[in-house]
């Protein structure tokens, strides 16, 4: 099988897939992405919202309807969720792998 040529993703785009399994509005999808990589990444509003524009021309993700016309609310898509698992079978694997190798 080969790989997706999209893999691997970065990890921004990893976590924001992630942050959108429930639909957000962007300033949410940073406040996410923050909190679940402890931290660990932290965007601007410039690279969310490039990320975003992407992700949408991919079609991994798509605009929902909002009860609050001023927010632009994304959710994760059928797609988005196969590349999402995609890698992260791809990461479980080198975790597999290395855990062999070297040990707990």
């Amino acid at each position: 099988m080969s790989r997706d040529k999209h893999l691997p993703l970065t990890e921004t785009v990893y976590y924001i897939l992630l942050a959108l399994r429930e639909p957000a509005h962007g300033y949410l999808i940073m406040q996410k992405v923050e909190e679940m990589s402890a931290g660990q990444v932290r965007m601007a509003a410039g690279t969310l919202y490039g990320a975003v524009e992407n992700l949408l021309k991919q079609k991994w993700i798509q605009p929902v309807q909002s009860e609050d016309s001023r927010r632009k609310v994304y959710a994760i898509t059928d797609q988005g969720l196969a590349i999402l698992r995609q890698d992260f079978e791809r990461m479980k694997h080198m975790i597999e792998v290395t855990n062999a190798i070297m040990g707990s």
